[in-house]
């Protein structure tokens, strides 16, 4: 009987353990995602600028380049003051529901203007010659 009481002690920690393996592989992975989309948003910034009022929709990506980096680091701030709460207490427990909740729907915005930045697209990114021989045409 003693033994079976220390298996399902043991299966729970088992249990526990997996749990919190898995949220750190779940957090490690969305970092990386995070890093991935801040590269590609600055790259995208660096190209509009680089372009300028050439661009066809340049002050629109601007500024939705310039949004989804904003809220990117808003979103990087609120996973580390959520990281600090201790969810044993019952009060940052109901902060930790409510600023990941926050968190969702920053990251659902960040989704959308994603979107719609890819749907205006960076038009001369496959003619970068293009780009070249105006440069070189002007004395």
């Amino acid at each position: 009987m003693m033994a079976s009481g220390l298996e399902r002690v043991n299966e729970n920690e088992m249990k526990a353990m997996d749990a919190n393996r898995y949220a750190t592989k779940k957090t490690i992975a969305q970092g990386m995602l995070d890093i991935a989309l801040l590269t590609a948003n600055a790259s995208q910034l660096k190209y509009i600028l680089q372009v300028g009022e050439q661009h066809q929709f340049y002050k629109l990506m601007l500024i939705l380049i310039s949004l989804s980096i904003v809220l990117q680091l808003l979103v990087g701030i609120l996973f580390v003051v959520i990281g600090s709460l201790n969810i044993n207490r019952k009060q940052d427990q109901t902060a930790a529901v409510i600023l990941n909740d926050v968190i969702l729907v920053v990251v659902f915005i960040i989704s959308v203007v994603n979107v719609i930045i890819s749907g205006f697209g960076i038009e001369y990114s496959s003619q970068p010659l293009r780009l070249l021989d105006q440069h070189e045409k002007t004395p």
